[in-house]
């Protein structure tokens, strides 16, 4: 009997731990991702900040599985799949045969049908949106070196983090200890003192996910660390060189939005229900319906099975989880034996707000400042794939910490002092 084929699109963590879990097992596996790296994306925002190199949290995905001799890696982007052929195409032309699909593509930012919005404030899910991000920051403290004019000089000074969730806190917070610290003491026109981050969250808190004393909590460390936190402030325009929030029109060059997802197209190919962000709404088992050979893991899936919980979050140690469920599912059916339901097992959440501070909502546990932070530091140790990145993060923590300093301050590609835009 010819081994079954499973196709897995994607090589973040659901997609990786699925890939782990079937080595070695009587399965031909092939692991398809538009990047040769395996990226941890809670940290982009650290790489966006000039913290770390991006060498740090990101390792070639072959090289994490050249132990499965089962398991083979394709450099190579799907652009949609033929569930009746079970056919997966890849855009150079080429068309896989599948017994199993499973789709784990992540997910990609929102701008809520201003599609046009993303060249002026870029979201931040890739090494490359970090980079161009990094770029920016850095560029606009050059820009300000050299600006006479005090008003344009302001708005080159002016940081607008659009989105009050983790992401956009942990930039927010970044930033602004970019600004206090790292940079205070390397201009000699201005003062990276004077920039202003601005923090704009449409609802009425920010970290909504949240218990609502720790959202506060965090917004009381952002305004110490002199970030300007603004709730009930929804952007309704994003133009060059400005930002309008609540008919507020705000000068600022420099926009990073970190205001919502929406699911990659391929799912839409799979011809399933989605939810609003264009997620596919999986069953029990995390197949989708009508199609128990076709798995939608992690960001891309939307598990509404979960008892007390509207949908399971789309964070780190769910696609894992979803990942090594997926695995077991697969091997009960080529065993013969009943597919299990999945289950989320809730590990909590954490979002950094700076050096030494952080809110922490781990079951009943809650916590915030800097006990908090050292459990942050532990967990995200411990999920980053490799020793060696493990290491050199520590290490430039270390570093940061206790020097106040940002090591990764490097602007890279072509750039030019009078536009926002590389040529």
């Amino acid at each position: 009997m010819t081994p079954p084929r499973i196709l897995i699109v994607g090589g973040g963590f659901a997609g990786l731990y699925l890939a782990k879990n079937l080595a070695r097992r009587d399965a031909r596996v092939v692991l398809i991702d538009r990047n040769n790296h395996h990226l941890f994306q809670p940290l982009l925002y650290q790489v966006a900040t000039a913290a770390l190199s991006s060498r740090d949290i990101a390792q070639p995905i072959r090289s994490i599985l050249r132990d499965a001799p089962n398991v083979e890696v394709l450099l190579g982007e799907a652009t949609g799949a033929d569930v009746a052929a079970r056919q997966l195409a890849l855009s150079d032309g080429t068309r896989l045969d599948y017994d199993y699909l499973v789709v784990a593509t992540g997910a990609r930012h929102s701008y809520f049908g201003k599609p046009e919005w993303e060249g002026l404030a870029p979201g931040l899910k890739t090494l490359e949106d970090a980079m161009e991000i990094r770029r920016r920051v850095l560029l606009a403290f050059e820009r300000a070196e050299r600006e006479t004019d005090p008003v344009a000089r302001q708005r080159h000074l002016t940081f607008v983090v659009v989105g009050g969730g983790p992401t956009g806190v942990e930039v927010a917070g970044a930033l602004a200890e970019i600004r206090k610290f790292a940079l205070r003491r390397d201009f000699r026109r201005i003062d990276p003192r004077d920039a202003t981050v601005l923090l704009l969250e449409g609802g009425p808190r920010i970290l909504p996910s949240y218990p609502p004393d720790l959202s506060q909590r965090a917004k009381e460390t952002l305004r110490s660390l002199g970030v300007d936190v603004r709730t009930q402030t929804l952007v309704t325009a994003i133009e060059p060189g400005f930002v309008t929030a609540a008919d507020w029109r705000i000068p600022s060059n420099t926009v990073v939005w970190a205001a919502g997802n929406q699911a990659s197209p391929l799912i839409a190919s799979l011809g399933v229900a989605l939810d609003g962000q264009g997620r596919a709404l999986v069953e029990a088992d995390c197949s989708v319906a009508g199609h128990p050979e076709i798995f939608v893991l992690g960001d891309a899936a939307a598990f509404t099975h979960q008892p007390g919980m509207p949908v399971v979050p789309a964070i780190c140690p769910a696609a894992i989880q979803m990942g090594q469920h997926a695995a077991r599912a697969i091997v009960s059916d080529l065993e013969g034996r009943p597919r299990p339901s999945f289950r989320y097992r809730d590990k909590g959440q954490l979002a950094v707000i700076g050096r030494g501070h952080a809110v922490a909502d781990i079951g009943r546990f809650e916590t915030a400042g800097f006990v908090a932070w050292l459990l942050w530091i532990f967990v995200h140790i411990f999920f980053l794939i490799g020793f060696r990145n493990r290491v050199l993060v520590v290490i430039e923590w270390a570093w940061s910490y206790f020097t106040l300093q940002r090591g990764a301050r490097l602007i890279t590609g072509v750039w030019r002092l009078d536009g926002d835009r590389p040529t």
